[in-house]
């Protein structure tokens, strides 16, 4: 098997910036998992690559592993990782023919970012998680369209390999690369397993029936749609009113999301903001809740929907392709558009003895649980191809 090298730059600057894990960084988190003991960690800055050697790799992949870590203690490490550094700079000239995993995006705006690694021989297989900046600008920070662009633009003119994780993923990668006439590398889909599988829920933390959504919470995740439903059962069913617990960092263009969470009399006590919440705790609040809420307007995946699948939990859950690429008919779904659906079936789902509910609990025991260990069978098929130099555009 070739060389391999991970780029550790996102998880490291999040982790320092004192950011928990989303579902990008779970993935990577794997990668590590997986190729530990084997890979050696990479750094990128401003088109710039460190590659530690393999004891200072194994040090920070422990680090990045290791959750319960202070923030604070996190700088205690900087010495340690800028003395590897130094020493790695020195490693670059044994990197040829290396395999280097990308999984986060980070970078690839950059040509120099894999155009610099290509040159020393390294062959990059990049993950592709999504091309929502590009598709559904409007609900992107201001600038990321071109920022996207310029990131497929490099994978599809510099990847090696491309990993995909979904059908409807490759097949928007393979629109866009006709659309800017550039040949797609060879790719494969290889669906993310729940990077929650091995945590253990506690005790029920709410009486009452209450719901969970959880994501960033940004426009395109609709959290402002269920708190006006939210708002509108407070005033049906007064104290009777299920709970809503939202879980999840507060991202960019959310003041009015944020303006109910924090002003919002009618809403106070039944909407439950935790943002921030370690693996158990998540664990616990999904496996006790009524249901997983997921109004999205689009996804490139939908790790939340796999991981409440997984722990058996009901999903309600916007008409998206991507879904039901890997859920079928197992969930109930609701055009994100359409309000009055959601709040029927949410009423419906708030009782204990919920017909609805014990359907989908029922329709639940056909899922089929993407593994990380199918996933990395796909990827060595992958790999196996490219060390053969096979010019499939697609496996």
């Amino acid at each position: 098997m070739s060389d391999v090298l991970i780029d550790v730059s996102r998880l490291l600057f999040r982790r320092f910036a004192k950011r928990l894990p989303t579902g990008i960084d779970r993935v990577s988190l794997e990668y590590l998992r997986h190729y530990f003991g084997a890979a050696r960690a990479v750094l990128s800055l401003a088109g710039l690559h460190i590659v530690f050697p393999h004891r200072a790799s194994a040090q920070i992949f422990r680090l990045l592993f290791d959750q319960s870590v202070s923030p604070y203690d996190h700088w205690l490490y900087l010495p340690q990782i800028v003395m590897a550094a130094c020493g790695g700079i020195w490693s670059e000239r044994k990197v040829a023919g290396a395999i280097l995993f990308n999984t986060g995006h980070m970078g690839l705006a950059d040509e120099r970012y894999a155009r610099g690694l290509r040159d020393r021989g390294v062959r990059p297989v990049f993950m592709v998680h999504d091309l929502i900046p590009i598709t559904h600008p409007e609900f992107c920070r201001p600038g990321e369209l071109e920022r996207h662009r310029r990131r497929m633009r490099n994978v599809l003119r510099l990847a090696h390999g491309i990993v995909a994780n979904s059908h409807d993923t490759l097949a928007t990668l393979h629109t866009f690369s006709h659309a800017i006439s550039l040949v797609m590398p060879p790719a494969i889909v290889a669906p993310l397993a729940p990077g929650l599988a091995w945590a253990k829920p506690a005790a029920r933390p709410i009486v009452e029936p209450y719901f969970v959504v959880l994501s960033t919470i940004e426009p395109r995740k609709n959290h402002l749609m269920l708190l006006h439903l939210w708002r509108k059962l407070r005033e049906e069913l007064g104290a009777d009113a299920p709970r809503l617990v939202v879980i999840g960092q507060r991202g960019w263009e959310c003041e009015n999301v944020v303006d109910l969470l924090e002003r919002s009399e009618l809403l106070r006590g039944y909407v439950i903001e935790l943002s921030r919440c370690d693996d158990t705790d998540l664990a616990t609040y999904l496996h006790h809740s009524q249901a997983l809420l997921f109004p999205s307007f689009v996804e490139g995946y939908g790790m939340p929907l796999i991981e409440a699948l997984a722990a058996g939990v009901p999903v309600i859950a916007s008409d998206l392709p991507v879904f039901r690429e890997f859920a079928s008919e197992i969930p109930d779904y609701a055009d994100p558009l359409d309000p009055q659906r959601w709040l029927n079936l949410i009423r419906g789902y708030s009782d204990v003895d919920s017909t609805r509910r014990a359907a989908q609990l029922k329709r639940m025991e056909s899922f089929q649980l993407p593994t990380w260990e199918r996933h990395f069978e796909l990827l060595d098929t992958l790999l196996l191809r490219l060390d053969e130099g096979v010019p499939s555009a697609a496996l």
